[in-house]
């Protein structure tokens, strides 16, 4: 993994919090593509016997694919925070997906998502994301999603 400079707080891009936070820093980003990171602790709602689950690797990898859609409802234009901004986001659609191996505690995994469509609307926002999620150079969890993000303020 590269080095950890210029990193992004996930906070300033997604509506989620601790405990539900499956992300801790942004490490790339742009229009159309986003790489995260994300420190598997135990104290986490997915780990199960030392090992973060299934449904943490999927809900990981919605958090770091709904961080390019939904950045637009949190920053501006001048790439200032927007206040008091309420939205909701869920995975409409999972097309592909495989876990190939669960990571463990203490494990620091990276997530990396590519927008395959988008469709924005005054209200709400779709799109297809292709993602990966890797432990070190191991491949642990492959996935095309789609989400629906709505502002709800």
């Amino acid at each position: 993994m590269q080095p950890l400079e210029n990193l992004i707080e996930i906070q300033n891009y997604l509506p989620h919090r601790a405990p539900m936070l499956m992300v801790d820093y942004i490490v790339e980003f742009n229009e159309n593509e986003v790489v995260t990171i994300f420190e598997i602790k135990n104290n986490n709602l997915f780990v199960d016997n030392s090992v973060f689950t299934e449904i943490g690797l999927i809900e990981n990898a919605a958090q770091t694919c709904s961080s390019i859609v939904a950045k637009s409802y949190f920053i501006d234009d001048n790439h200032n925070e927007k206040k008091d901004v309420s939205v909701v986001g869920f995975i409409s659609g999972i097309k592909k997906l495989q876990v190939h191996s669960l990571p463990i505690v203490g494990n620091t995994i990276q997530t990396k998502a590519v927008l395959i469509s988008r469709f924005d609307a005054d209200e709400y926002k779709i799109c297809s994301m292709k993602c990966t999620t890797y432990f070190e150079t191991l491949l642990l969890f492959e996935a095309e999603l789609n989400l629906f993000i709505q502002k709800t303020n």
